[in-house]
């Protein structure tokens, strides 16, 4: 089976075309070449790109080359094993199994011939669920309220919410609510994407502590048992264990039915980059 090129995967995803400008961490370039634009840098370096950018256009890509209705897309794994910076990003892809129940494909986004990311999606076919009953965890979302100007909310149980990460620099336990920036400029998100691009933030959620963020994360997990029904998404930490400059976060993700998958990251200590969020500017960005 011969993957489609960006042209058909943006044919996919043109019943979402929207119709007024909103910011985009990429630009479509020649085939399968995509430039990153100024929503897509990261905070760790004046030339890297974030990790919601990467993670939403392998998702994007994947989405748009393999989507299949009769398939949920219930993992996806990215390893961001180098930084990768504002270059021209080559998208490449395959896949390597499409059985009647499960499907898995793969995308790797290089810049200068070299590969940055690696990510791997499954897709198991949608059925009914099996006699029983299972045990699950009593967990609640406190949404805030939002506008339609806004893209994000930041909370945690010691500061509330507010639009500042800064006001969360706290021990407790955080919670992150994200309306996402579009991937490709002139094509809304699907709901996987979303999905996605908001599960990057259990590192957020999971790594911020009273001095900022320490610990960058070298890869996302996201397991989804639906899609969401909702362009805001929330992303909650239910764990982070540490030790020896080693970091494993998980989180739960959410929308307005309740909860609907899980995040999971491990990251490294980077104290020479640590990001103190009381003198940066974000969330405001120049797009």
């Amino acid at each position: 089976m011969q993957a489609p090129g960006v042209h058909e995967v943006i044919v996919r995803h043109a019943t979402i075309l929207r119709m007024t400008a909103r910011p985009a961490h990429f630009t479509p370039s020649t085939e399968d070449t995509f430039l990153p634009t100024a929503s897509a840098q990261s905070h760790w370096g004046d030339d890297h790109l974030n990790g919601p950018a990467l993670v939403g256009l392998a998702a994007w890509v994947l989405d748009g080359r393999y989507g299949d209705d009769d398939f949920l897309p219930t993992r996806l794994t990215v390893d961001l094993f180098k930084a990768a910076r504002g270059v021209p990003t080559v998208v490449s892809t395959r896949l390597i199994r499409d059985g009647r129940r499960v499907r898995t494909s793969e995308c790797e986004l290089s810049q200068d011939g070299r590969p940055v990311v690696r990510a791997t999606m499954v897709q198991y076919r949608l059925s009914s669920a099996p006699a029983g009953e299972q045990w699950r965890p009593a967990t609640t979302f406190p949404h805030p309220e939002v506008d339609a100007a806004s893209y994000m909310r930041m909370g945690s149980d010691e500061g509330g919410w507010s639009d500042a990460i800064a006001d969360h620099q706290n021990a407790s336990r955080k919670r992150f609510f994200n309306r996402s920036v579009d991937v490709v400029d002139g094509q809304c998100n699907g709901p996987f994407v979303d999905a996605v691009m908001v599960a990057e933030g259990t590192s957020l959620v999971t790594n911020l502590g009273s001095a900022g963020i320490g610990y960058i994360n070298g890869d996302l997990t996201v397991g989804l048992t639906r899609l969401p029904g909702d362009e805001w998404i929330g992303v909650q930490a239910e764990s982070h264990w540490a030790q020896d400059g080693i970091a494993v976060g998980t989180a739960t993700l959410f929308d307005a039915m309740g909860p609907f998958g899980s995040g999971m990251v491990t990251a490294v200590s980077n104290p020479a980059a640590q990001i103190d969020f009381t003198h940066d500017q974000f969330p405001s960005r120049t797009p």
